[in-house]
């Protein structure tokens, strides 16, 4: 197994320990084989807490794309059976999710709501990893999401993505939004990688700077006006909305200071400039996810909302923010050796060993409770493979590699 990339590393880390990297494959591949019941026609629909399509499930974009990006990567890494899953999520990508009258992606089959930057990223994502893993029709998809994507979402005087649009593009949300943005630089990273087209660096570290860089130790400021505004009282009657919930959201901290490291990195590895600030950042943000997410209510994990001033809002715990702890201690060890983040990085999957995992139905709880018993209030089932299963990725992905082009050549 190639390490030479943690070299600099103790002997004593786990990144470096074989046992370690091979129990993150058992659990990725417990993670994909649980998945596979998600296939239904038209897409992929969210499985319940047993892994059972509920009779009224409706092919979602965003978990399609996701389950589509994942399959890929399964592909990609040897896996045998994957690779007709992932053609099953392109062909729905290109065929009923798309709008083949106005272009674009609807949110889900019901073909209702707006058009969301959020959901067209993971469409980039999901077209960018299939690419790599040359399946067929996947060229063309990935030209179209990125031709929408830039075209509509890209506003370069910002230099950030829009939000959203109703769908025939004529009237725009007013609107900006940090998590969105956040997965936009995940998705040019992709679409860099795929496309061996800089330009999306470029756009990459315009959000990065847009959105984090004014004050990376003080949270993320979530939302926005047009004019880039905070709007510190948003959804404040709904503070437990599953994507735009009011206050701050360490979870989205931890995820934040991996993507500074990996698109530093990909900087790097093109030839182009990377600010000192994205490394500088990257500890920054994380700890405040561990000082404000972490046991701040007198019991491990990480809740999902804080205020200004860093009291719980929403105390359920969400698998994702776990996942993306995880992913991001892994990184900045990886990066820069500090003990402190080996000794959260085994932490996070204590945590996640001890109370996320379900080995009795499968897969991962995706809420806990404030008491850290399982519940669905917020999440309820298990339909998102995408952030446990690159929990299982990352820790073993070298700095400066898309997943996708790691897996290409692991």
């Amino acid at each position: 197994m190639p390490l030479a990339h943690l070299a600099h590393l103790p002997r004593s880390s786990w990144l470096r320990k074989p046992g370690h990297h091979r129990w993150l494959e058992d659990e990725g591949d417990r993670l994909l084989a649980f998945a596979r019941a998600a296939r239904m026609p038209g897409g992929f629909g969210s499985l319940d807490g047993f892994g059972r399509l509920p009779a009224d499930a409706v092919p979602d974009t965003t978990f399609s794309a996701r389950m589509t990006h994942c399959f890929a990567l399964a592909h990609l890494l040897g896996l045998p059976g994957y690779a007709d899953l992932a053609d099953h999520g392109l062909a729905a990508l290109a065929g009923p999710l798309r709008d083949a009258e106005h272009g674009g992606w609807f949110s889900s089959a019901a073909r209702e709501g707006s058009k969301g930057c959020y959901v067209h990223a993971f469409v980039c994502l999901a077209a960018s990893s299939a690419y790599v893993a040359e399946r067929p029709g996947a060229q063309a998809l990935l030209e179209q999401a990125a031709a929408v994507y830039q075209q509509h979402f890209w506003a370069d005087a910002e230099g950030a993505f829009r939000e959203s649009f109703a769908r025939d593009w004529q009237s725009e949300e007013p609107y900006r939004g940090a998590n969105s943005n956040m997965h936009s630089v995940e998705a040019c990273l992709a679409l860099a990688a795929a496309l061996s087209q800089p330009v999306w660096l470029d756009r990459a570290l315009a959000v990065a700077q847009r959105v984090v860089h004014e004050r990376p130790g003080e949270g993320v400021n979530e939302h926005f006006d047009l004019h880039w505004q905070p709007l510190p009282d948003y959804n404040r009657d709904a503070p437990d909305h599953p994507f735009r919930p009011y206050g701050l959201t360490p979870g989205h901290a931890f995820e934040w200071a991996r993507l500074l490291l990996e698109l530093e990195a990909a900087r790097k590895s093109a030839g182009l400039d990377a600010p000192p600030w994205l490394f500088e950042d990257a500890p920054a943000l994380f700890r405040y996810g561990v000082t404000r997410g972490w046991a701040v209510d007198g019991l491990p994990g990480v809740v999902y909302t804080v205020n200004e001033a860093g009291a719980p809002i929403v105390r359920e715990r969400l698998h994702w923010t776990l996942a993306e702890a995880c992913a991001a201690a892994a990184t900045l060890l990886q990066r820069c050796g500090d003990a402190q983040y080996e000794q959260w990085y085994q932490t996070f999957w204590g945590f996640i060993d001890q109370h996320l995992i379900d080995r009795v139905h499968g897969s991962w709880h995706h809420e806990l409770d404030p008491a850290n018993q399982p519940a669905g209030r917020l999440w309820p089932g298990k339909a998102d493979l995408y952030h446990a299963y690159q929990a299982t990725l990352i820790p073993r992905l070298p700095l400066g590699l898309s997943l996708a082009r790691w897996a290409q050549g692991h």
